[in-house]
């Protein structure tokens, strides 16, 4: 998965670099289908003070994309939080996607019981 991260008035360093690499590597091995994310970090000095560090994420996946995004005091929480976020959508989708083939599935059995009465 490529991983395309920009910031604006956050000067990036190696720490938290390394900590959306590896929330980032953890919603890949989730998603195999991800071909890359766009991660933005952002400090806002004119927000409330709780909420002046931002994240958002776009996931490029088949289908729609996946969008999250949060604002916190602390940076690395915000990262944080916007990583629970796509990764509820991920398990969101994948759950859809397997309930529609069992279902499917379930639908063909009941009808092979009623023809075979």
């Amino acid at each position: 998965m490529k991983l395309v991260l920009s910031t604006h008035n956050v000067t990036l360093t190696k720490a938290i670099e390394d900590h959306v690499i590896d929330r980032m590597e953890k919603l890949g091995r989730l998603n195999r289908f991800a071909l890359d994310a766009r991660v933005t970090l952002d400090h806002d000095h004119t927000r409330a003070p709780d909420r002046q560090y931002s994240c958002s994420v776009r996931l490029s996946v088949p289908g729609p994309d996946l969008f999250a995004e949060d604002a916190e005091s602390d940076l690395y929480s915000a990262i944080d939080l916007v990583a629970k976020k796509i990764e509820q959508q991920i398990r969101k989708r994948q759950s859809k996607y397997k309930a529609r083939w069992h279902s499917d599935a379930a639908r063909g059995k009941r009808q092979r019981q009623d023809a075979a009465l």
